[in-house]
């Protein structure tokens, strides 16, 4: 049953992926939180298990899909580069931080975080663009944040990268293809990060290496990559209006019934 569900997590994150160009995580940390418990882990453990776990994932989808945007030539790698070196600082100190803290701490950041996602995206707002150029100061500042609260939540910063670069008078399309880009190294060092913090800890866990648990990571990622352009699919046999309201039902449920668990 629970390499079904994996099997089924990583499908509909995939899915909710290639709709909408987010999500993944945003799936993924809230049932990896539900089956975590049920299996009766470490309960001061379980936030930074589902996190892990989550970021692991999205290191395989995020080549996948920043390939996919680069063969269209919509990833711009001249933004990507100032970004990573703030991306890299701030995905280290974010899994370090969020290793430090307890579990319910985490869950509850968690948990208003995705409603404000749900939120933001059932009223469909979106930063208002200027014409502005991104300083490397600035570049630098915004990196080191987005990969910090990326990796304190376990997604690959989609729905910070995406309005960040919008500010800055960059189209949605090459927004959204050069956050993939840029999902890769938040991705990589925030799982470096929560590994580097619990490779000595006194985890009784099977199948795992620190927080990050093998087994769900290689069934979750395996479904969302294969599943991932049936979501491109979709996206395009629906009405927008109808993926954000279905989207944000989703992530409204999820955030409550893990607040309430």
């Amino acid at each position: 049953m629970d390499i079904l569900t994996y099997v089924l997590t990583g499908a509909c994150a995939g899915i909710a992926a290639g709709m909408l160009g987010i999500g993944g995580g945003l799936i993924i940390v809230p049932v990896l939180f539900f089956i975590f418990s049920n299996q009766g882990h470490e309960s001061q453990y379980l936030m930074q298990m589902a996190l892990a776990t989550s970021l692991a994932t999205i290191i395989i989808t995020s080549i996948s899909s920043t390939w996919a945007h680069h063969k269209k030539k919509a990833v711009l790698w001249p933004l990507v580069l100032p970004l990573s070196p703030g991306i890299i600082l701030g995905a280290w100190l974010g899994g370090l931080f969020a290793s430090s803290i307890s579990s319910d701490h985490l869950k509850i950041f968690f948990v208003v975080f995705e409603f404000a996602v749900a939120t933001n995206l059932l009223l469909k707002k979106q930063t208002e663009q200027h014409d502005m150029v991104i300083k490397k100061t600035v570049a630098a500042a915004g990196g080191t944040v987005i990969g910090f609260i990326s990796t304190v939540v376990g997604i690959g910063g989609g729905t910070m990268t995406v309005p960040f670069l919008h500010w800055f008078n960059i189209s949605m399309r090459n927004a959204v293809a050069t956050s993939a880009a840029c999902g890769f190294p938040i991705a990589l060092i925030g799982t470096l990060s929560y590994l580097y913090a619990s490779y000595d800890l006194p985890l009784s866990r099977e199948h795992a290496i620190g927080f990050l648990q093998l087994d769900a990571f290689l069934f979750i990622a395996g479904s969302s990559f294969l599943c991932a352009p049936l979501g491109a699919k979709i996206a395009h046999s629906i009405s927008e209006q109808a993926l954000r309201f279905s989207f944000s039902a989703l992530l409204y449920i999820l955030a409550l019934i893990m607040w309430l668990k």
